[in-house]
């Protein structure tokens, strides 16, 4: 009897080692722009960026995405371990962990909100509140000049007011101004953005 209880206490923590969760870091934000404002290269431009901070910052093995409709399944942990959202649905409903204490750089750096100097929490989603895209994309990440406009998402969830808009992390406003980096600093943003990994 008591061989069958040692092998079931071996199972048992076999199987807990197997499904522990990996909380190393699987979401950040930019801790910069790459330096063309809302011309990110395109989508493909943006993933590489978001994938080259990543490995700067010592994460290997993921596939890096910048936030859109294509991030994977989730569950996301910022760069200190701290859960962000669970899967997609949580991502973009109330359940989500997103506040200016969890949205991190990839150095593991709060960014500077609503009070701060400089503001930075305006970040480039050109997203609706429920993830589809919104049309404020500067030309789908390719314009950095005085032309377009990018919606934004507050990273501190802070803004002039208590509206669901001012509070959201990917759909509060657009920018003012065109894509480059000095318009986006004149509405609280320096042209950062959501990184994902999508595995």
């Amino acid at each position: 009897m008591r061989r069958r209880f040692a092998v079931v206490a071996v199972v048992f923590a076999w199987s807990g080692a197997v499904f522990a969760q990996d909380t190393s870091m699987s979401f950040f934000v930019t801790s910069v722009n790459p330096g063309k404002g809302g011309d990110l290269g395109g989508l493909q431009g943006a993933d590489a960026y978001c994938d080259g901070l990543a490995k700067a910052a010592g994460s290997t093995g993921k596939t890096w995405k910048t936030y859109q409709d294509r991030i994977g399944s989730g569950p996301w942990h910022n760069a200190k371990g701290e859960k962000i959202a669970d899967d997609i649905a949580s991502l973009h409903g109330d359940k989500n962990n997103l506040t200016k204490q969890t949205a991190l750089n990839e150095k593991g750096e709060v960014i500077n909100g609503r009070g701060d100097t400089p503001n930075r929490h305006d970040i480039l989603t050109g997203s609706k509140a429920d993830g589809t895209a919104a049309a404020e994309t500067c030309g789908n990440w390719t314009m950095g000049a005085a032309d377009g406009a990018a919606m934004v998402g507050h990273s501190d969830r802070t803004g002039l007011n208590d509206s669901a808009e001012a509070k959201s992390w990917n759909a509060s406003h657009p920018t003012r101004g065109g894509c480059t980096v000095e318009a986006f600093k004149g509405t609280g943003g320096e042209g950062l953005f959501y990184c994902f990994a999508a595995n």
